[in-house]
């Protein structure tokens, strides 16, 4: 299978795509590339496609929450956009509380959400 994660500065945003079944270790590998980039720049927001992503295990998402603890006072507003209302659940089980949103199949409508400030 060809490559799963990309994961790249766009503008204001860090873009994280993955595609296929996704493993803990893959979102381990996502979460440290996210992380250096935003540290480099003392926070910032992240557009997650999953759009090609195939919904994993409950266990592979829940790992998400446990990765989100090591954020430390990093600030970050993400932004999650997938193809089903599967994924949707998955996600919003992966990241529980904090400053995101789920968005279905729509980047354009997930990059404006992030352009806005937060309300928090």
């Amino acid at each position: 299978m060809g490559k799963q994660l990309w994961v790249e500065p766009v503008g204001e945003l860090v873009l994280a795509r993955m595609r296929g079944m996704p493993t803990e270790a893959l979102l381990v590998d996502c979460q440290l590339q996210v992380l250096q980039i935003l540290r480099d720049r003392g926070g910032g927001k992240v557009l997650y496609d999953a759009l090609e992503m195939e919904a994993p295990p409950v266990e592979v998402a829940l790992s998400q929450r446990t990765l989100d603890e090591t954020l430390g006072a990093l600030k970050i507003r993400r932004a999650i956009v997938v193809p089903t209302s599967n994924l949707a659940y998955l996600a919003r089980l992966a990241f529980g509380e904090g400053d995101y949103r789920v968005f279905y199949n729509d980047i354009s409508a997930a990059i404006n959400w992030l352009g806005k400030e937060s309300a928090s």
